[in-house]
């Protein structure tokens, strides 16, 4: 019996040109590049221009996932941008990026789960298609995070980067197996009771303010590799898979120590994992496309590969995927 399956026709990316190394982060407040990379595996972070919006960083990446998906911009029906710092209060930056790609129809919104935001918007795209609704999306994650840091905290100021990420999908009808090309399924999950561990400390709603991201990173470590292991074992039993059948696991891009400890608690070949955190940092919602697009563009995954790709953040929220590039 087939089955409507989500397939990926492409992907892009885009990185502001501005580099800010753990050096330059020296110079401002009291760490340095040794402390940095023993304590997150980061050496440097992309930083927007002024006058760059996280819509200008995420319209570069979808135009460049539409390039390599042979695609028009009039051919997508459904855009979901993943975010945590809109342009605007609103509109919706998905609004902004539709805009500017000339796509008059369909819809455009944005998803708000913070670094967890990719794997949400990605199972959101997919279950519209696969209702039918839609036949294309186009899914970005795309982030401004130093607008929202406090560069005088060095727990926080040194984590995080700019970027954006997009894949594209159109609904296609596969066999129904465990081969097919595409989404096989997707797994989300939430627990607002900790939402105090990471956040941001200010809002419309409350002090009238953008604010600065907070964090309590002992708390975060420890729930981040047991809710990323049973949201990844929930991905292979639910696609009847093991961990050795993944060909390329492509996790959030948050601290190396927490990627290293989920691929030692699920038996994961180190060799596996696409990271790219020593150059992009945290780039919360745009990690994930961020660091598939470097892995298609340099050769790694190819077609035909299973991919695995989970994430953690602010909520806290967290999530799981697995498809068949």
């Amino acid at each position: 019996m087939t089955k409507l399956r989500s397939v990926v026709r492409g992907c892009g990316s885009f990185l502001p040109e501005t580099v800010l190394t753990n050096d330059d982060l020296a110079a401002k407040v009291d760490t340095s590049d040794a402390w940095i990379v023993e304590r997150t595996g980061i050496r440097e972070r992309r930083v927007a221009a002024e006058g760059e919006l996280t819509s200008t960083l995420g319209i570069r990446a979808a135009e460049k996932a539409l390039a390599h998906a042979g695609m028009r911009a009039d051919e997508i029906e459904l855009i979901v941008l993943a975010t945590s710092t809109p342009d605007n209060t609103f509109p919706s930056t998905a609004t902004a990026i539709q805009a500017a790609l000339g796509i008059t129809h369909g819809a455009a919104f944005d998803l708000q789960a913070v670094c967890s935001g990719f794997v949400f918007a990605l199972a959101t795209a997919d279950n519209f298609l696969k209702a039918g609704q839609y036949k294309t999306a186009l899914v970005i994650g795309a982030e401004t995070f130093s607008r929202i840091l406090d560069w005088e905290d060095r727990t926080t100021c040194v984590l995080f980067g700019d970027g954006a990420g997009a894949v594209v999908l159109e609904a296609r009808e596969q066999p129904g197996e465990a081969d097919d090309q595409g989404i096989l399924s997707t797994h989300i999950h939430s627990d607002g009771r900790f939402y105090d561990k990471l956040y941001v400390d200010g809002g419309p709603s409350s002090t009238g303010t953008v604010g600065c991201v907070r964090m309590s990173g002992r708390e975060v470590f420890r729930h981040a590799v047991v809710n990323i292991a049973q949201c990844i074992e929930e991905a292979l039993e639910a696609s009847g898979m093991k961990a050795s059948d993944i060909d390329w696991f492509v996790p959030h891009q948050a601290n190396k120590r927490i990627l290293d400890g989920t691929a030692r608690k699920i038996g994961l070949d180190p060799d596996r994992i696409v990271m790219t955190l020593d150059r992009h940092g945290n780039t919360s919602a745009a990690s994930i496309p961020l660091a598939l697009d470097e892995a298609v563009r340099d050769g790694r995954i190819q077609r035909g590969d299973l991919v695995l790709i989970e994430a953690m953040g602010g909520g806290f929220t967290w999530g799981s995927s697995l498809l068949r590039w």
